[in-house]
């Protein structure tokens, strides 16, 4: 409304101006030459001076538009080169988000051609040839973006991973001090540094990193803490035999940085016993014991007090493991097995008996080694020590210093496949799991879709009675460890060898005690499971299939399906229709106005 008002009061003074010029007198004479002169009123004149303006205006009008034509069409064509590039860069990354490798370097062709600028189309061509397995060419768009400085650290971090898949580990330790270099704050650079540092021992550069760490925020105060004592630790396990004093300085600032750090506690420990500082060991050690039940700590403590007697050790011992709270099994457990140790040591085969004995049902291999040694220390029982011994070959493991699948047989202070810093924890490796864990792993590759072909609910197999309760070899093998020692390997050979018939035996010696009083754990006969199985209902597919089944390869649940187009279905076009008068496919909600409702009026 308010328009429509400005524009009336516009036009009547438009109306106004040109009555008041019309109604002007007098005229304006135009002279040249020799007496030449033109003679017109003063209102032509204005009416001809209005005409010339619009006409010169026009006129530059079309001299501009002309002039700045060849502009218009390149920056019009750039712009459609850049939506075609966008187009394809967006395309490129959903073909490599389903595994489309082929779609994908198609489309990363298309991008460099329509923007070979734009940092995502460099992204687009890396990430395909990585998809492909090209590294060569994929190291060579990363090399590109590095050189770029919008894309330089992404480039770096492209060339540290396909250093790290090349196992050249040289080339990734200069890309991620390059990294750092320039950009402090960058987490995978810190990181990087930090595990190479520390693998080379250099560990007054690990701790400069840590410091910039904190600085920048990448890390907390506690996570600061944490992490500078186990560095500390591990410079003081490396100085121990070299220079003492300073091994002293970094063990104790490890121990107030991290009280419950056992390798700490129990370096600490043997420096302050050495210095006669027995109060501040035992300390040092209860605070361990308390967070972290560990054999080495006990150890530590029982000879907190040097030239002791074995009694004296054993009374500490057992002061020790009565500071174990009630909720921690564990601590129980390993209280137990260094109360059994220190007495053996002291000749306290019944003391030693006592404690051993709830274990002895499902002993670990250091309890059934710790037996074995009081069989034979007590009763000088060769027969029955080595009963133990072999069984000690098939128990449960013990826990170990694990860190990502990796099983040390000391502390370390960064784990060796990941490089990541305090990964190494006390605790019993995945590859020594009990055998009735493989039930909740069925059940979940179940859920998953691991093995497709299963019967339906309404169709169950016959139930199976006599079967071995371990789960079945694919699973078996897929929850193991990736990391098996030596002495797990002799292990599994000792075990194969004592499951032989007894028919293959070699007869018991005359000092062998008899079969009844040997410990043994019962397993189940082979026949009877073979038996059991063939009684089950057939099926075309068995719920659990073999390795043979699968090519000889593990059974894994299924890649993600990508997403993609039926083959008949022609899907949504690239480019909608821009024909503004378009035929309308359906029925409107209300009448179109502007020229297509006239339109349809019109027709209508």
């Amino acid at each position: 409304m308010l328009r429509i008002i400005l524009f009336l009061i516009f036009i009547a003074l438009a109306a106004y101006g040109v009555t008041e010029v019309a109604e002007l007198p007098g005229e304006v004479t135009l002279s040249w030459g020799a007496g030449e002169r033109i003679v017109a009123t003063f209102p032509v004149v204005a009416l001809a001076l209005g005409l010339v303006a619009v006409a010169a205006i026009i006129a530059w009008i079309i001299v501009s538009e002309i002039w700045r034509t060849p502009a218009r069409l390149r920056r019009r064509r750039h712009e459609k080169r850049q939506v075609r590039g966008r187009r394809a860069i967006t395309h490129g990354l959903l073909a490599i988000g389903h595994g489309d490798a082929p779609a994908a370097r198609r489309h990363a062709e298309a991008a460099r051609r329509h923007a070979p600028n734009d940092p995502l189309a460099l992204l687009l061509h890396a990430q395909s040839a990585q998809l492909e397995g090209n590294r060569d060419q994929a190291q060579r768009a990363f090399r590109a973006m590095a050189e770029r400085g919008d894309t330089r650290l992404l480039g770096l971090r492209g060339l540290f991973i396909e250093a790290q898949r090349a196992d050249d580990a040289t080339a990734a330790a200069m890309i991620a001090e390059e990294a750092i270099r320039l950009s402090p704050s960058s987490t995978w650079a810190s990181q990087a540094v930090l595990g190479f540092r520390c693998a080379r021992g250099d560990w007054s550069g690990a701790l400069a990193i840590l410091d910039s760490n904190l600085t920048a925020g990448l890390i907390s105060k506690k996570t600061y803490r944490r992490q500078r004592g186990v560095l500390l630790t591990a410079r003081a396990l490396e100085l121990e035999t070299v220079d003492r004093d300073r091994a002293r300085a970094n063990v104790m600032e490890a121990v107030k940085l991290a009280p419950t750090l056992v390798p700490a506690a129990v370096l600490a420990a043997k420096f302050e016993s050495e210095t006669h500082q027995v109060r501040h060991a035992m300390k040092i050690v209860e605070v361990a014991w308390l967070a972290n039940p560990h054999p080495d700590l006990a150890d530590a403590y029982a000879h907190v007090k040097l030239g002791d007697s074995a009694q004296a050790r054993l009374r500490r011992v057992e002061a020790l493991a009565a500071k174990t709270p009630a909720t921690k099994t564990p601590g129980h457990v390993e209280g137990a097995l260094a109360i059994a140790r220190a007495a053996i040591d002291a000749a306290e085969f019944a003391r030693a008996r006592e404690v051993l004995a709830p274990l002895i049902n499902d002993p670990t291999q250091r309890v059934a080694l710790l037996m074995a040694e009081l069989e034979r220390g007590e009763h000088s029982d060769s027969g029955r020590a080595r009963a133990w011994t072999l069984r000690a070959v098939r128990a449960r493991h013990d826990p170990a210093w694990t860190a990502d699948g990796y099983v040390s047989d000391r502390w370390r202070p960064v784990s060796p496949v990941t490089g990541r810093l305090d990964a190494f924890h006390w605790q019993t490796p995945v590859a020594s799991l009990p055998s009735d864990k493989g039930a909740t792993i069925e059940s979940a590759a179940l859920e998953e879709g691991a093995f497709r072909d299963a019967p339906p609910a309404s169709n169950p197999p016959k139930q199976i009675t006599s079967v071995n309760t371990a789960p079945p070899e694919p699973l078996q093998e897929a929850v193991t460890s990736p990391v098996q020692t030596s002495a797990d390997q002799a292990s599994a050979g000792q075990a194969s060898a004592d499951r032989t018939p007894p028919d293959h035996q070699a007869p018991a010696s005359d000092t062998a005690p008899a079969p009844e009083a040997v410990p043994a754990e019962p397993e189940p006969p082979e026949a009877t499971t073979e038996a059991s199985a063939t009684e089950a209902s057939p099926v075309a597919t068995p719920l659990f299939r073999t390795r043979a089944d699968f090519g000889g390869r593990t059974p894994l649940a299924p890649t993600i399906i990508p997403i993609v187009r039926q083959p008949d279905d022609p899907g949504i076009d690239d480019e909608g229709p821009r024909d503004e008068f378009a035929e309308q496919i359906g029925t409107p909600k209300a009448q179109a106005g502007g020229w297509r409702g006239f339109w349809s009026r019109l027709n209508g």
